[in-house]
């Protein structure tokens, strides 16, 4: 494994501290040093135990862990007051280990688990007083095809003043699921995880596998996955491209950037047989890889593709009335992104410069660079304009990739090399992308998985977009909501 693969693997003890408070203490440290805090979760052990666990990602670009015992209901001085990226990983942890952020202050649970299921409607909305000021709810259940979630808008007139976001209506149970099945056959539940992530979730998972059983895969395969995922990422921000485009009933660019995304899911169907890259990845390799015949095909649909993209994309951004509605509306500043821990495209859309494809390139990314992309303005305009030069990105490195010899080589059949390891806990992390998905695994003496951590993206970018939202039109919520296309289920694990 090299040093700047996205993944951590190392023994089950490593990073022990002696105290919840310690633990507190050093993460405090530690982001206030500069690192960043991407996960904070509790696993619960015998006897009202809890192990809680941070995952850092220090200055100096590596990653770590830190770990400390605690008692169900035992309390420590929140983070969120100082640090706020901390704010929903502390609530998270109080919700599902029971373990208590004191002086959190905002602490109410994220999805509702177990028995609070049934107190849903018991929910603490944040409350604006005023004569005039009003209040409108929207959803869970929604006029369009979407996913169930609750919007609370508190306005004066037309402008919001505050939007409250309330998620976890879907409860799927996805990490005891995981934990339930043999842990080499888990490929098709994790690439279902988010649906329209399946790949970068699959990755993530295969890469955890081979490193909890010391297996190596070849640069190929790197090849292959890195074509699969980028292809997913040209088809999901024409997605978004299409929403925002029909949103503003801009019909050029809605019918036309949704035709593009048909061209590149259709590309992936003839790769691998799935639209969404479904059954691609396996641990120890890939099913299906690239032969001259699948090269030329991606080849001649991405050169057709790029030119009709161009063009809609010339076509867009030109347009007055695009400008008019997008410009300046949604903004959140580059500080504000950074200190509530914002993640992908969003993040980067407000000139925070992070991409584990350049950060934590890996193999793949060392030999086969790419740039990373990002704006200024923080604008709904900002996330569509970052959304167009990702896919010139990506379609850039493709060209390269698409074009190599490596590719020629043949692929041994996707397997693993052994057992896991016992007493190992691994952090894969990839990019997708809506940013970064990061998945925990954790194996007993026994060698058999114990516990699983997972993480979307949009857990990190939820509260961004309730940001967004204030001093601005309550009819902005449909483009704010759209640029930063977050996964209700990707929250509601």
């Amino acid at each position: 494994m090299g040093a700047t693969e996205p993944l951590l693997n190392v023994a089950a003890d490593h990073g022990r501290l002696s105290s919840l408070g310690a633990l507190r203490e050093t993460c405090a440290a530690r982001l206030t040093a500069g690192e960043r805090l991407l996960a904070l979760f509790g696993r619960a052990l015998a006897a009202g135990q809890v192990r809680v666990t941070a995952v850092m990602h220090t200055v100096d670009g590596k990653l770590d862990i830190v770990r400390a015992d605690a008692v169900q209901g035992q309390s420590y001085p929140s983070l969120t007051l100082d640090h706020p990226s901390a704010h929903l990983f502390e609530r998270e942890l109080w919700e599902q280990t029971g373990v208590l952020p004191d002086g959190h202050p905002w602490l109410k649970p994220v999805r509702y688990e177990g028995e609070r299921q049934q107190r849903m409607d018991q929910h603490a909305f944040f409350s604006v007083r005023g004569q005039d000021v009003h209040e409108v709810g929207v959803g869970p259940i929604h006029a369009s095809v979407i996913e169930p979630g609750h919007f609370r808008f508190m306005c004066l007139g037309e402008t919001v003043h505050h939007l409250e976001i309330q998620l976890g209506y879907q409860h799927r149970g996805v990490e005891s699921l995981l934990l339930a099945r043999p842990a080499l056959t888990l490929t098709p539940l994790v690439e279902t995880i988010a649906g329209d992530t399946s790949v970068a979730y699959a990755w993530a998972y295969c890469a955890a596998l081979e490193s909890l059983t010391g297996t190596s895969v070849s640069p190929e395969v790197d090849l292959v996955r890195g074509v699969a995922l980028e292809l997913e990422r040209i088809a999901m921000h024409l997605v978004g491209l299409t929403g925002l485009a029909t949103d503003i009933a801009f019909l050029q660019g809605g019918a036309t950037y949704g035709r593009l995304r048909t061209a590149i899911i259709n590309a992936s169907m003839r790769a691998c047989g799935s639209r969404f890259g479904r059954g691609w990845l396996r641990p120890g390799g890939v099913r299906f890889g690239l032969d001259e015949a699948r090269r030329g095909d991606l080849i001649e649909t991405l050169t057709a593709f790029s030119r009709d993209l161009h063009q809609v994309n010339d076509l867009t951004l030109s347009a007055r009335s695009v400008r008019s509605r997008f410009q300046g509306v949604g903004s959140i500043s580059a500080a504000t992104a950074a200190d509530i821990g914002m993640v992908g495209f969003a993040a980067r859309a407000s000139g925070v410069a992070r991409d584990l494809r350049v950060d934590r390139p890996g193999r793949l990314h060392r030999d086969w660079p790419l740039a990373l992309r990002t704006e200024p303005a923080g604008d709904c305009w900002a996330r569509l304009r970052l959304r167009m030069t990702e896919i010139d990105e990506s379609l850039a490195w493709l060209g390269r990739v698409l074009s190599a010899t490596d590719l020629d080589r043949p692929l041994a059949p996707a397997m693993v090399s052994g057992p896991l390891l016992p007493d190992r806990l691994c952090v894969s992390l990839r990019e997708g992308w809506r940013g970064p998905v990061l998945q925990v695994y954790e194996t007993a003496a026994d060698a058999s998985l114990c516990h699983v951590k997972i993480q979307d993206p949009s857990l990190n970018n939820w509260f961004g977009l309730a940001l967004a939202l204030r001093d601005n039109q309550i009819s902005d919520f449909p483009l704010c909501n759209k640029s930063f296309d977050l996964s209700y289920c990707g929250n509601d694990l």
